[in-house]
Formats: C-alpha cells, sequence, structure tokens
C-alpha cells in the first residue's frame, strides 16, 4: 500500500515538472521574433479600429441622448453617419456570405 502512494507520488510530481517546463526555460532571443503582419491582417485591423471607435461613439451619443446632453434634433443628425461608419466596417470584416452561398447552390449533388 505504501508503495503504490509512492509511486502515486512521484508520478504526480513527474508529471507538474513535465507540465511545467516550458514555464520555466528561459526565453531565446532567436526565438522571440514577431512577425511583420500582412497587408491584409493590416487592412483588418484597420478595421476593427474603426468598427471599434464607431461603436464607442455610438454608446456615448445614446448615453449623452439619454442624460439630455444632446438635443433630439442633434442625435438624429449624428446617429446616421456614426451607425454608417459601424455598418462599413463590419460588412468588410465579415467573409461575404453570399459568395459562399453562390457555391453551395452551384456544385452539383
Amino acid at each position: 500500500m505504501s508503495i503504490a502512494l509512492l509511486l502515486g507520488a512521484l508520478l504526480a510530481a513527474a508529471c507538474v515538472v513535465l507540465v511545467a517546463l516550458p514555464y520555466l526555460r528561459e526565453p531565446t532571443a532567436d526565438r522571440d521574433v514577431l512577425e511583420e503582419p500582412s497587408e491584409l491582417d493590416r487592412r483588418r485591423l484597420e478595421l476593427a479600429e474603426t468598427r471599434d471607435r464607431a461603436l464607442a461613439a455610438l454608446k456615448e451619443l445614446e448615453l449623452d441622448h439619454r442624460t439630455g446632453k444632446v438635443s433630439n434634433e442633434d442625435y438624429r443628425a449624428l446617429v446616421g453617419p456614426l451607425r454608417r461608419e459601424a455598418a462599413e466596417a463590419l460588412r468588410a470584416l465579415e467573409p461575404r456570405a453570399d459568395a459562399r452561398t453562390r457555391v453551395k447552390v452551384e456544385r452539383p449533388g
């Protein structure tokens, strides 16, 4: 019985050491390199930032309108362009659903 406990404890310790090894090693400089983002990645990042800015501005505009800081006329004038900007960024970030649908329809079978 004590041999089984000893073997179990040794096995548990070995598992802990094995799992912790990647975190205990010092990183080497040659492996610590970031790749330059591609043009597509840069464009996606720009679109995501545009989307985030427009959505944050919409949220703030809604709050200001609800608290009475922005009049109804000003709200109506400002909300449209912000919604369009956010929608354009969202559409640009999403994969084209119509292209996938066309491929499924055109494939025989």
